[in-house]
């Protein structure tokens, strides 16, 4: 089985910093475009950022430039998303998922693969 393995969500404070680490088992993630996605309660899913596997391009959704860095290490076949000044708005299920070929458009989600999300919470 194919899996991205979200971990290091948690309870944080508006202001506070995270950062979540993406396990791809099974895929190597200097192949396959990695997308990290959010979704709220009644909200659709959003793309908030992915890395092309080619070139390493990255991709943020709007309202999480200057705070949010995609980053992968290809050595220990790992991907993170650093997120700082966190604000009650960004509390979300995360999820990291990969696919074969690019990473989609802003406002779309759909991905080859798809692993256990991790819930991040901002509450004062």
């Amino acid at each position: 089985l194919r899996c991205s393995c979200a971990s290091g969500g948690g309870l944080v404070q508006p202001g506070s910093s995270l950062r979540l680490s993406c396990a791809a088992s099974g895929v190597t993630v200097d192949y396959y475009a990695i997308g990290w996605f959010r979704q709220g309660p009644g909200i659709e899913r959003e793309r908030v950022s992915c890395i092309s596997s080619s070139d390493g391009t990255k991709y943020y959704l709007d309202s999480v430039k200057g705070r949010f860095t995609i980053s992968r290490d290809v050595t220990k076949n790992m991907v993170y998303l650093q997120m700082n000044s966190l604000n009650p708005e960004d509390t979300a299920t995360y999820y990291c998922a990969a696919d074969r070929h690019s990473c989609p458009p802003t406002n779309h989600y759909s991905m080859d693969y798809w692993g256990k999300g991790t819930q991040v919470t901002v509450s004062s």
